[in-house]
C-alpha cells in the first residue's frame, strides 16, 4: 500500500518527493502476448512509470455489448509485475489517431454535437460505460496495493471546447466510482486551451514536443503552484496514407526531453512505444485552418518515430534517451531484453477466392428495406467494413453525369455489373457520363473516422444522395460487410471460395504458409495489390493501401503458429500477384 500525492512543486510517494518518468504504451495496440516484453523495454529505457488510453468504442463497439473490459486490468497487472506505476487516461474521447477519437460510432450518431457536452443523455452514455470500465481502475489503484497514480479527466478538452460544467461532471463521475488517485488534464500549453480544459482544484498538465521553458511558463499563468508535467512529450508522430513519411531527430528529441527534465518537471513520453492499429481502429484527421478540408487517414502502423519501435527494438532514439534519463534514475537501469526475432523469408500462396457480391452475402447484414435516402453508416449500426449501396436510374434518358454529395470516404461503383471508377470525396462523380435504365452498385468503404477537431464524430457512407445530372435518385437499398463479421471463430466457412486464375478482382483471397516456432515478428507485403485488409489466422492485422508510405504490415508473433498458417486478404479493388510476403520487417528506424 502507497499513499500518492500532489504537493506545491513536486509529486509525493508516502511523503518522499518523487519525478515521474513516464511513457505511453497503449495495451490496445500491442498484443497481450508482448506486453510484458514492451513494459521490460520501458524499464530498461529508464522509465519508472507507464501511461495508457482507453478506447471505448473497442470495448464497447454496440450499446451494452460489453467487449474485454479487463483487458485493461491485465495491463495494468502486467506493468505493476514490471515495476512500473502507472497513469490511466480513460476518456471517455481519447483523441490518439484511433477511430472517432475513442467515441463509439454509435454515440456520435445517437448524439451528434451534443458529445463531449453536459448534454444528459451524453453524459449518461458515459456514466454507464464507466460503471463497466473503472472497478478495473478503482481495484488497481496505489492505495490499494495497485500501480495506478493519477486518472485524467477526459483528454485535450481546451483543443475542443468550453464546457465548465461537462468537465466537472466528469471529475465527479470519476470520484463517485471510487478514485481516490489525483485526477488531472493535459492541454497544449496556449492560453485559449488551458482555459478551456483545466478544472478547478485538479492539476493542469501540457503536451508539447519542443519548447518546455516557454509551455511551463504558459502553464504557470494558468496554475501557480503544483508539478510540472509534460504529459505527452510528442518525440515523433503519425503518419497519413498518402503522404510523406514522418521522422525526428533522435538527437533533437533527446535535448528537448533533457530540456523538460532540466526545469524539474515530470515527463511521459508519447509514444515509448507505440504499436499498431490493430483491426481498421485507425483514426483520420480534416486538413485546413478549421478541419473542414481533405480527410487525412491515418496509417496503420503507429510506430510514431518512437524509442522502441512498432517490432519491440530499441532505435538510436531509445539509447539517446536512456543517457539522459539515467541521470535521474534512483540506480542502475536495468539490461535490456532480448531483442525480438524476426520471421525468415517465406511466400504465402494466396489459392482461393471469392468475388466481393459472394463474401457479403455469406458474411453481410441483411440488405436494408428501399428507402428515399442513403442511410448512413451509423444508421445501420456499422462501425468499420464496406456498405453495398444499390440504385436504379430511371429510363430512357440520355447519358448524364452520375455522381455523389457527401460521399464518406471511397467508393468503388459498378453500373450494369461493370466496374466504372472510384469516387472520393474530394473527386464524386464518374469520368464518363450514365445512361439509363441503368442498375447502379457503390461500394462504400470508411477511411477511418476523425479522431480531432470540430469535424469529430461525422457520418461515414453517403451522408447526401446519389445524383444523375442534378436529380438525386431515390429508392436506394444498402448492405454492409462489417469488419468484425471476419472476427467469429470458422467465419468464412460459409464464403464460396473458388480457385485463384491469375489476378483477380475485389474480393476475399485465401491461402496458408508454414513457419518454425520461435519467431517474435514478422512484416508483411503485398505486391500489387491496392487497398483492403489482411488477417493471419483470423487477427485483423489492419489496413494495407499502395499510396504508402506504409507497405509492410505488422504481425505478431505470438499470431504465428508453428506449422501451417492461413491468410485471408479483402481487397477491395483490385489484387495484384496471388501471394503475400512475409519476413523479418523493416530495419530499425534511426530517425
Amino acid at each position: 500500500m502507497a499513499d500518492f500525492t500532489v504537493g506545491d512543486d513536486d509529486f509525493r510517494i508516502d511523503g518522499k518527493p518523487v519525478r515521474l518518468l513516464s511513457g505511453a504504451l497503449h495495451y490496445f495496440r500491442v498484443h497481450e502476448g508482448q506486453w510484458d516484453h514492451r513494459l521490460a523495454m520501458l524499464r530498461a529505457m529508464g522509465l519508472n512509470c507507464v501511461e495508457t488510453y482507453v478506447p471505448w468504442n473497442l470495448h464497447e463497439p454496440r450499446p451494452g455489448g460489453f467487449r474485454d473490459v479487463g483487458a485493461l486490468g491485465r495491463f495494468l497487472d502486467a506493468a505493476h509485475r514490471a515495476g512500473l506505476w502507472a497513469i490511466v487516461r480513460p476518456g471517455p474521447y481519447i483523441c490518439a489517431e484511433w477511430e472517432n477519437g475513442g467515441l463509439p460510432a454509435w454515440v456520435t450518431g445517437r448524439f451528434g454535437r451534443r458529445v463531449r457536452t453536459r448534454d444528459a443523455g451524453y453524459v449518461d452514455a458515459v456514466r454507464a460505460w464507466f460503471a463497466q470500465l473503472l472497478p478495473q481502475v478503482v481495484a488497481r489503484q496505489v492505495d490499494r496495493g495497485g500501480p495506478v497514480i493519477m486518472v485524467q479527466a477526459e483528454n485535450e478538452y481546451g483543443s475542443y471546447g468550453t464546457d465548465a460544467v461537462y468537465l466537472g461532471q466528469l471529475a465527479d463521475l470519476l470520484t463517485e466510482s471510487g478514485v481516490v488517485v489525483p485526477l488531472f488534464t493535459s492541454d497544449g500549453p496556449e492560453d485559449h486551451m488551458l482555459t478551456g480544459g483545466s478544472v478547478p482544484g485538479l492539476l493542469a498538465t501540457a503536451n508539447f514536443g519542443s519548447g518546455a521553458r516557454e509551455a511551463f511558463r504558459v502553464l504557470r499563468r494558468h496554475q501557480a503552484s503544483g508539478p510540472l508535467m509534460c504529459m505527452e512529450f510528442w518525440c515523433g508522430w503519425f503518419e497519413h496514407w498518402g503522404a510523406p513519411p514522418v521522422v525526428r531527430d533522435p538527437a533533437q528529441a533527446a535535448g528537448a526531453l533533457a530540456e523538460i527534465l532540466e526545469c524539474g518537471a515530470s515527463v511521459n513520453v508519447y509514444m515509448a512505444h507505440g504499436g499498431t492499429n490493430f483491426g481498421g481502429w485507425a483514426g483520420a484527421n480534416r486538413s485546413g485552418p478549421l478541419q473542414d478540408q481533405g480527410l487525412l487517414p491515418t496509417v496503420t502502423s503507429y510506430d510514431y518515430d518512437a524509442p522502441v519501435d512498432e517490432y519491440g527494438r530499441a532505435t538510436e532514439k531509445f539509447r539517446l534517451f536512456r543517457e539522459v534519463l539515467a541521470g535521474y534514475a534512483d540506480g542502475p537501469l536495468p539490461a535490456l531484453p532480448p531483442e525480438p526475432v524476426g520471421l525468415a523469408p517465406v511466400r504465402a500462396e494466396l489459392t482461393e477466392w471469392a468475388p466481393l457480391p459472394a463474401v457479403l452475402e455469406a458474411l453481410g447484414d441483411e440488405e436494408s428495406a428501399e428507402s428515399a435516402v442513403p442511410p448512413t453508416f451509423e444508421e445501420l449500426g456499422v462501425d468499420r467494413g464496406l456498405v453495398r449501396y444499390r440504385v436504379a436510374v430511371p429510363g430512357p434518358r440520355r447519358p448524364y453525369a452520375l455522381g455523389v454529395s457527401g460521399l464518406r470516404d471511397r467508393a468503388v461503383v459498378y453500373v450494369d455489373g461493370v466496374r466504372r471508377g472510384v469516387l472520393s470525396e474530394e473527386s464524386a462523380a464518374l469520368e464518363e457520363p450514365v445512361a439509363g435504365p441503368a442498375e447502379v452498385e457503390l461500394w462504400v468503404e470508411s477511411l477511418g473516422r476523425v479522431n480531432y477537431g470540430p469535424r469529430l464524430g461525422e457520418p461515414k457512407g453517403i451522408t447526401g444522395g446519389v445524383l444523375h445530372e442534378r436529380q438525386y435518385l431515390h429508392g436506394v437499398r444498402a448492405r454492409a460487410l462489417r469488419l468484425d463479421a471476419f472476427d467469429e471463430p470458422g467465419a468464412v466457412a460459409g464464403v464460396p471460395f473458388v480457385p485463384v486464375d491469375g489476378e483477380g478482382g475485389a474480393g476475399l483471397y485465401r491461402g496458408t504458409f508454414d513457419v518454425a516456432a520461435g519467431a517474435d515478428h514478422a512484416g508483411l507485403e503485398l505486391p500489387g495489390w491496392t487497398r483492403g485488409f489482411v488477417w493471419v489466422n483470423g487477427f485483423c492485422l489492419g489496413r494495407y493501401w499502395s499510396a504508402g508510405p506504409q507497405h509492410t504490415l505488422y504481425v505478431p508473433g505470438p499470431v504465428l503458429r508453428d506449422g501451417a498458417n492461413e491468410v485471408w486478404v479483402l481487397e477491395t479493388e483490385g489484387a495484384g500477384a496471388p501471394f503475400v510476403e512475409l519476413g523479418p520487417g523493416l530495419a530499425v528506424r534511426t530517425g
